[in-house]
C-alpha cells in the first residue's frame, strides 16, 4: 500500500500537467497546422508560374521550424526522442534566383518534406483531438513521433550517402598523402642522396691526387647522409609516429603534449590498445588541434582530456582540448579543422567546436573504438 501511494501521486501529477499542456497544445497547434498546410499547398501549386519557387522555401522553412518545435516538446513532455530527418543543403548552394530554384528543388526531393505535409492534416485532426483530451496526450506524442521521425529507408539512404562521402574523402586524402610523400622524398632525401652519390664519385677521382680535398668532401657527404636520415625519420614520423606504433595512443599523446611550445595539462585515461587506423586518426586530430591552438589562438595554456567511454552509441574515445586563447575559431575558416572532420568521418567520428569571441575554445571529438585483446596487439618489434 505504501508503494501505491507514491505511484498514485505521480499519476495525479502527470494528469494535472496533461490538463494544462493538452489544451494549450491544442489551442496553438490547430491554427498553426492549418495555416502552414494551406501556405505550403498554395506555394507548391504556384511553382509552375514562378511565384512558388520563392514562397515554397519560406513556407517549408516555417513547417520545419514548427515540426522541430514539436519534436522537442515530444522529447520534453513524453520522453520520446525524435531525430530530425532532413537532408542537409549543400555548402556551395548558389545565391539569387538560381539558388532559390536549387533550394526549392532540394526541398521537394526530400522525403521528409512530404512526411511533414502528411503530418499537418493529421495534427490538425487526430492531433488536436488527442491533445484536447488530457488522458490521450501520450497518444498525441506517439502519433507525432511516428509521423515526424525518419523512416528506416531514410536512415539507410542517409547512411549510404555518408559512407559515400567519407569513403570519397578517404580516397582523396590517401591520394594527397601519397603526393605529399612523393614530393618530400623528391625534394628532400632523394636530392641529398643524389648529391651524395655525385660527391662520392668526385671523391673517388680525388682520393689519390688531392687527399685533403677528398677528406673535406667525405666529411660533407657524411653531413648530407645524416641530414637525409633525419629527413627520412621526420617523414616516417609524419606517416606513423614510432612512439604510436610501439607504445600506443596514451604515450604518443603525452609525447605530443610535451613537444608543444606552450604548457599542456594532460589527463589521459585509456586502457589497452585500439586498432591502428583509429589510433592514428585520433593522434593526428589532436596534433592538428594543438597546433591550431599554438599558432592561431594565442593561448598560454591548453588542457587535453582523453578517455574511453561506453555510450548509448557504443564504445568511444572522447577527446576534449580546451585553450585559454582569444577564441573566434570556426569550422568554416581554414582547412585544418575541416581536414580533421574528414579524417574522423572515415571512422564515423564527430567533432564539435565551441569558440566564442574572447575564448575559451573547446574542441570535442568522439571516435567509435573497441579495445583490442592481448592477442590482437601488434608487438613493438613488428610495429617498428
Amino acid at each position: 500500500m505504501a508503494e501505491d501511494r507514491p505511484r498514485a501521486a505521480v499519476q495525479t501529477h502527470e494528469l494535472m500537467l496533461a490538463l494544462v499542456r493538452g489544451p494549450a497544445l491544442a489551442l496553438v497547434s490547430l491554427p498553426l497546422s492549418i495555416m502552414l498546410f494551406v501556405l505550403s499547398v498554395v506555394s507548391i501549386v504556384l511553382i509552375p508560374v514562378g511565384v512558388g519557387v520563392v514562397t515554397t522555401p519560406l513556407a517549408q522553412g516555417g513547417v520545419r521550424a514548427y515540426a522541430n518545435r514539436r519534436r522537442k516538446l515530444v522529447d520534453r513532455w513524453g520522453g520520446l526522442g525524435v531525430p530530425e530527418p532532413y537532408r542537409p543543403f549543400p555548402l556551395d548552394l548558389r545565391k539569387g534566383i538560381v539558388g532559390q530554384v536549387e533550394r526549392c528543388t532540394l526541398l521537394l526531393k526530400d522525403p521528409a518534406t512530404w512526411r511533414d505535409m502528411a503530418w499537418l492534416p493529421a495534427d490538425m485532426t487526430a492531433g488536436f483531438t488527442t491533445a484536447l483530451l488530457p488522458p490521450m496526450l501520450p497518444l498525441n506524442h506517439r502519433l507525432t513521433k511516428a509521423m515526424l521521425e525518419p523512416t528506416r529507408e531514410m536512415l539507410l539512404a542517409r547512411r549510404v550517402e555518408q559512407l559515400y562521402e567519407t569513403r570519397h574523402d578517404a580516397v582523396d586524402s590517401s591520394a594527397a598523402e601519397l603526393r605529399r610523400i612523393e614530393r618530400d622524398l623528391h625534394d628532400g632525401a632523394q636530392a641529398r642522396l643524389v648529391a651524395m652519390g655525385m660527391s662520392l664519385g668526385t671523391i673517388e677521382a680525388l682520393v689519390e691526387r688531392d687527399p685533403v680535398r677528398a677528406k673535406q668532401m667525405i666529411a660533407q657527404a657524411r653531413e648530407n647522409s645524416a641530414e637525409a636520415l633525419t629527413e627520412l625519420r621526420d617523414l616516417v614520423r609524419g606517416i606513423h609516429p614510432p612512439v604510436l606504433a610501439e607504445r600506443g595512443l596514451p604515450d604518443a599523446l603525452r609525447a605530443l603534449a610535451l613537444r608543444m611550445q606552450m604548457p599542456v595539462a594532460e589527463d589521459i585515461e585509456l586502457a589497452g590498445r585500439f586498432e591502428e587506423p583509429v589510433e592514428s586518426a585520433v593522434y593526428f586530430a589532436v596534433s592538428e588541434i594543438l597546433t591550431n591552438a599554438a599558432k592561431h589562438a594565442a593561448a598560454s595554456r591548453v588542457w587535453l582530456d582523453v578517455l574511453y567511454a561506453e555510450t548509448s552509441s557504443g564504445p568511444m574515445i572522447r577527446v576534449t582540448v580546451t585553450d585559454d586563447g582569444k577564441g573566434g575559431a570556426s569550422l568554416e575558416k581554414g582547412t585544418g579543422m575541416q581536414g580533421v572532420q574528414r579524417r574522423l568521418a572515415q571512422f564515423d567520428g564527430v567533432l564539435a567546436l565551441n569558440s566564442p569571441e574572447g575564448g575559451p575554445t573547446m574542441v570535442t571529438l568522439e571516435v567509435p573504438a573497441v579495445p583490442l585483446g592481448p592477442s590482437e596487439v601488434v608487438p613493438s618489434d613488428r610495429a617498428s
